[in-house]
């Protein structure tokens, strides 16, 4: 998911909030996809009930589910992300070579499966097998867009399949 602002107080007695964007608009936000803010480690998704932007980067709210002042003073200074967001920055790997982390060839990306909340590439292999990678951020070791190379982090074992 993608860090899209910050719950930055309450606002009135009904639950309202003030919210900042970060590198959005609040204009770009679609209002009927969730955002979410994490409770226990876990994202919780909220729905806007209302949206009113106040300047560039800001905008008063009201989210399902938050009806008090109580409610909302607990969700001051929370992270806001969404997951729709990544969907318009993907990046198409078709025909790309991949790389493990040691620099070995794996194969070359022919699809690319969306797997909801774990994107995944298929690739297929130089003996002719495919295998579908996890593409997580956190497993990127390097993007060559001038060579088309894509160097992952690649899971023991997922290749053996």
């Amino acid at each position: 998911m993608l860090r899209i602002g910050k719950v930055l107080k309450s606002n009135g007695t009904e639950g309202g909030l003030v919210m900042s964007f970060l590198d959005i608009v609040p204009e770009d936000i679609d209002l009927q996809e969730p955002v979410f803010i994490e409770f226990d480690g876990l994202p919780v998704p909220f729905y806007f009930e209302s949206f009113t932007p106040r300047g560039n980067n800001r905008a008063l709210v009201q989210l399902t589910g938050v009806r008090s002042l109580k409610d909302a003073d607990e969700l001051a200074g929370a992270d806001v992300y969404a997951d729709y967001f990544e969907q318009e920055e993907e990046e198409d790997f078709t025909g790309w070579t991949v790389r493990d982390q040691a620099g070995r060839e794996v194969g070359t990306v022919w699809a690319r499966e969306d797997i909801p909340g774990n994107p995944c590439l298929w690739v297929k292999k130089a003996d002719g097998a495919e295998v579908l990678l996890p593409l997580h951020e956190e497993l990127v070791l390097e993007v060559d867009e001038n060579r088309q190379i894509l160097s992952l982090t690649i899971p023991e074992g997922i290749l053996d399949l």
